[in-house]
């Protein structure tokens, strides 16, 4: 099961399109458009700043970490608007073609196949999918 910083580290590698160890601006308002949030530039800006603690213009995967682990006062909260983010149908549970859809938005390339394999090593209770609680034990495994 993943740990909290191997999920962190992941999602960076998700929004770092071009590889180079930091996500730029640009990459960041590409991410959260692709997933529906229509931010302007000023909020994605805002949205830097909090992230980017050097001020280089850019958040590195430390920075991009430490974020995510400063931001466990609102855990429940976030864990809800991350989960809700891979669920499409608001159903209140994960499944695989919603995960496999939400990930290839976000350039991911891994098949259906590995998006099912995500999915079992997650789901407790064996009804193929992923429900808040088990969505939640799965991020704050640390």
């Amino acid at each position: 099961m993943a740990t909290s910083e191997e999920v962190a580290r992941n999602m960076f590698k998700t929004y770092d399109k071009n590889g180079d160890g930091k996500i730029s601006f640009d990459e960041l308002k590409e991410i959260h458009a692709a997933l529906g949030w229509n931010q302007s530039a000023e909020e994605v800006r805002k949205a830097m700043a909090e992230m980017d603690k050097d001020g280089d213009g850019f958040i590195d995967q430390e920075e991009f970490i430490a974020f995510n682990k400063e931001s466990s006062s609102n855990e429940n909260q976030e864990l809800k608007q991350a989960f809700d983010m891979y669920d499409l149908d608001g159903d209140g549970v994960i499944t695989a073609n919603e995960l496999h859809s939400v990930l290839r938005k976000l350039g991911g390339k891994c098949t259906l196949s590995d998006c099912k394999k995500m999915i079992s090593q997650v789901d407790k209770n064996g009804d193929g999918k992923v429900n808040f609680e088990e969505f939640k034990k799965m991020m704050n495994n640390a």
